[in-house]
C-alpha cells in the first residue's frame, strides 16, 4: 500500500509486520512539459538530477549523486544519471539505492534533493515524483509529487532519519534554487 506523501508528513519506515526495512529505493521520474509553439506543441530535454547528502550531527559528510555515484562507505548507491527523463511510463529515470543496515551509525540523516542541471524551472516539468520503494519485495511504500510546477529549479524532496532502533521518512517539499546538490545545501539545513 502506497502513502501519498504531503510537505512535512513523517511516517515510519518499519514494517506492517513488525519487522525493519532493510533497503529501500528512493526513485525520481519525471518528463518534461510539451511547450505550444509557432509550429505546434514541441518538448524541451530536461535534465533533473537526484542527489542523496548523508549527514552526522547536522554536519554533511557525504553525497551521492550524478558525479559520485556510490557514498565513501558503500552503503548509498546512484544507478546513474539521465539526462533526459521519461518517456511516459511513470517509472523511475534516477534511483538511489539505500541499505539501510550499512549506513554507518554516526549518519543520522540523509536528504534527498532534486535539482535541474540544465536550469529550467519546475514549470517545465510534468508528472515529476519522488518515491520510497522497499528495496527487497518493490513494493511502494510512499510517493511525494511534484505539483504546481512554479519558477524554482530545485526541490529539499524527503530525508530519512534514525528513528530509535529503525528509520522514518519525512517528505520536506522545500522549493529551492540551484544547478548541484551544493547550491542547495543553505535551503537543506533548515530541514535538518
Amino acid at each position: 500500500m502506497t502513502v501519498n506523501m504531503t510537505k512535512g508528513q513523517q511516517i515510519s519506515l518499519t514494517k506492517t509486520d513488525g519487522g525493519t526495512l532493510t533497503a529501500v529505493r528512493m526513485g525520481l521520474g519525471w518528463q518534461a512539459a510539451p511547450r505550444r509553439g509557432l509550429f505546434g506543441s514541441r518538448t524541451r530535454e530536461i535534465d533533473l538530477d537526484a542527489s542523496a547528502v548523508l549527514f552526522a550531527d547536522k554536519q554533511p559528510v557525504d553525497v551521492v549523486f550524478f558525479r559520485h555515484l556510490v557514498s565513501d562507505d558503500g552503503s548509498v548507491r546512484h544507478t546513474g544519471d539521465n539526462v533526459v527523463g521519461g518517456a511516459g511510463q511513470g517509472g523511475d529515470d534516477e534511483s538511489i539505492l539505500v541499505d539501510l543496515q550499512r549506513v554507518p551509525v554516526h549518519i543520522d540523516q540523509i536528504v534527498f534533493t532534486v535539482n535541474s542541471f540544465t536550469g529550467q524551472t519546475f514549470a517545465e516539468v510534468q508528472n515529476a515524483f519522488c518515491r520510497l520503494v522497499d528495496e527487497t519485495n518493490g513494493q511502494e511504500l510512499a510517493r511525494y509529487t511534484l505539483t504546481g510546477g512554479g519558477q524554482y529549479t530545485a526541490q529539499i524532496m524527503a530525508k530519512v532519519q534514525r528513528a530509535g532502533n529503525g528509520w522514518s521518512m519525512t517528505a520536506i517539499g522545500t522549493p529551492a534554487a540551484g544547478r548541484t546538490f551544493q547550491d542547495l545545501m543553505p535551503s537543506i539545513l533548515p530541514a535538518l
